[in-house]
């Protein structure tokens, strides 16, 4: 449907353009087949993680065992993520017909303050290494979701991951990612003897097809399966021998080796910052647009500049705009813009002081307020936080540095290094993606994420970990709300998506890729919303992508104008939006590797999308 001959006509004039209905879907071709499903959907980053979310599905588990499961698996192929990383997670219980937050985000270690770093020299945390690290998140968020509201025992939810540990094919993607960072790599001890299976050979990675074997993590995961086995033969019942893992992992003889293997290699983390960590299950953030809910985790990830986007967005006519014409694309710009500027200056973690004007940024009223700014003949390379306060009838603590933000930086980074592959990389860095639902009406969205390769492994548990720390800032100019401190979550870029309509779901929606996530899911779900796509269109169709906000890795920079846009976008578009100040460079793909599950209440089916970016794959039945 969306062909160069029927964008022709969308862009040609703003009087036809304005004229037309918005268009439909039905004649689109996609490169991969929607999933139909009635039972059950399972959706992730790799195909083997699919299968072991299938299998559970076939054990008589639900979508929360499927989604553990398919995390298990993922984390131990390394698919952008490790058991030392984190797991962000909303679920739709069925039976309280509620959506719940799962913030299972590590926090920084004792000893990280913003002194720490900076007598070291550094801007911010680093990328890599051992002081890159906070405190392991996945193993509890996984044990936690499980624990509440799964149904089978951790021993099943964890067979997949254990007999993959014991030795499963590696793939190109993953094996080759180990290769390009093996100098690196050989900097950590535990890291070099699991990674580099060829030490000293031209290539000392695994090649793509052979057999990766992680002994350390097989280990450690039926060391965890033991002591679930323990305490059901103790009398404990399922849930209490699940939490009876959990605490073997973080305070047992697990969480010792951890520490021990960290330390050894430089890392802050001590046996209280694991003992005092913990999963905590919360109330979502949510917005409606058009009368359809849509639900995010609040402000510790950067899930509400997609809803603060839609409040923004929700003031103009985007069918009338035409799909990807000019004025579309510029009002998604801008859109962003105004959203991640207030991510930028207000967001962070929610358990530590100062309180996050959070109601302010997701208001109506305010979001009125910043539609209002938008300059529609040009970009605004300059645009700043607004100030939420006076909606909610307060004070700004924080004028003084509003006023004068973005501070100054003492290194600025050269226009070339921005333009680098290495840049480039970090602004897309981590996350897979996991979507399940089954027919008893559980639902679970999930973006896990950190110890992607190059990782630290930590002793002989075989765990990987995190490299979240450089999500914080070290000065309050930049963000008063995101300073490192001891006990704190960074805020992080992982960002899970759930919509409702006429109270029951409707999209379960995630997307790998750093700071472009709720870039490409806003578009995902307006492709549906606006533009009458299925859920396999809507994943694969082509996205814009923004750099005009900070990059939430590295050296935190940032490109303003700079426009990612699809090779299919027409040239009179192209010309007008370079006229408009816009730096444009062109991508063959642009979705993004998009998971989502559409709810077909007519039919009382489901329908799977997975988008042709990546390796992403699903099953359903």
């Amino acid at each position: 449907m969306f062909t160069a001959s029927r964008l022709t006509l969308v862009c040609a004039g703003a009087a036809l353009t304005l004229a037309m209905s918005a268009p439909t879907a039905t004649a689109q071709q996609t490169v991969k087949p929607v999933l139909h499903g009635r039972h059950w959907v399972a959706i992730t980053g790799k195909p083997l993680g699919a299968t072991a979310g299938a299998m559970m599905f076939q054990r008589g588990g639900n979508a929360v065992d499927a989604a553990c499961a398919m995390l298990a698996a993922t984390a131990t192929m390394w698919d952008v993520l490790s058991w030392g990383g984190e797991t962000q997670a909303l679920v739709y219980n069925p039976n309280t017909k509620k959506v719940i937050g799962v913030n299972a985000l590590g926090v920084a270690p004792t000893g990280a303050t913003p002194e720490f770093f900076q007598s070291k020299g550094m801007n911010y945390p680093p990328r890599y290494g051992p002081l890159a690290a906070v405190t392991p998140g996945t193993p509890g968020g996984l044990m936690t979701m499980l624990a509440e509201w799964g149904t089978l025992s951790l021993a099943e939810v964890l067979a997949p991951a254990i007999e993959m540990a014991d030795g499963y094919p590696i793939e190109a993607q993953t094996a080759n990612s180990i290769e390009r960072d093996k100098d690196r790599i050989k900097e950590w001890k535990y890291s070099r003897e699991i990674y580099l299976t060829h030490p000293g050979e031209e290539r000392e990675a695994p090649a793509a097809g052979e057999v990766f074997r992680q002994p350390d993590l097989a280990a450690t995961l039926t060391k965890l399966v033991e002591a679930e086995r323990q305490a059901l033969r103790s009398g404990k019942n399922r849930k209490e021998a699940i939490y009876a893992a959990y605490e073997r992992f973080y305070r047992g003889d697990v969480a010792r080796e951890l520490v021990r293997g960290a330390r050894e290699e430089g890392a802050l983390i001590t046996m209280e910052d694991l003992a005092n960590w913990r999963v905590r299950i919360e109330e979502p953030v949510m917005t409606t647009y058009k009368g359809i809910e849509v639900y995010k985790l609040t402000h510790w990830v950067q899930g509400p500049v997609m809803l603060q986007a839609l409040n923004i967005l929700e003031n103009f006519d985007l069918q009338a705009m035409g799909y990807n014409s000019t004025r579309y694309i510029h009002a998604l710009y801008q859109a962003m813009n105004l959203a991640f500027a207030d991510r930028d200056f207000y967001y962070g973690d929610p358990y530590f002081p100062p309180e996050e004007p959070i109601a302010g940024l997701l208001s109506k009223e305010y979001a009125k307020l910043r539609a209002q700014q938008v300059d529609w003949k040009r970009n605004d390379p300059d645009v700043k936080p607004g100030d939420p306060y006076p909606v909610m009838g307060r004070a700004n603590p924080y004028r003084d540095l509003l006023e004068r933000w973005p501070p100054k930086r003492t290194t600025p980074t050269t226009e070339a290094a921005l333009e680098s592959k290495d840049w480039m990389e970090t602004f897309y860095l981590g996350t897979t993606s996991i979507q399940a639902a089954d027919e008893a009406g559980w639902v679970v969205s999930v973006t896990p994420s950190g110890g992607w390769v190059p990782a630290v492994i930590a002793g002989r548990t075989g765990v990987g970990l995190s490299q979240r720390m450089q999500s914080f800032v070290l000065d309050p100019a930049e963000n008063p709300f995101n300073v490192v401190e001891p006990g704190k979550r960074p805020r992080a870029t992982l960002t899970p998506g759930m919509a409702l309509k006429d109270g029951r779901p409707y999209l379960s929606f995630a997307v790998q890729g750093g700071d472009t996530q709720d870039q490409n899911l806003l578009q995902f779900f307006l492709n549906v919303v606006e533009f009458g796509m299925n859920v396999q269109e809507a994943a694969e169709a082509p996205n814009i992508a923004s750099y005009q906000l900070h990059d939430s890795f590295g050296e935190h920079e940032k490109q303003p104008g700079r426009l990612t846009l699809n090779e299919s976008v027409p040239p009179w578009v192209r010309s007008d939006l370079a006229g408009m100040g816009y730096r444009l460079d062109f991508q063959s793909r642009t979705s993004g590797p998009i998971n989502a599950i559409f709810f077909d209440w007519e039919h009382g089916t489901f329908w799977g999308g997975s988008s042709h970016y990546g390796e992403d794959y699903g099953i359903a039945w």
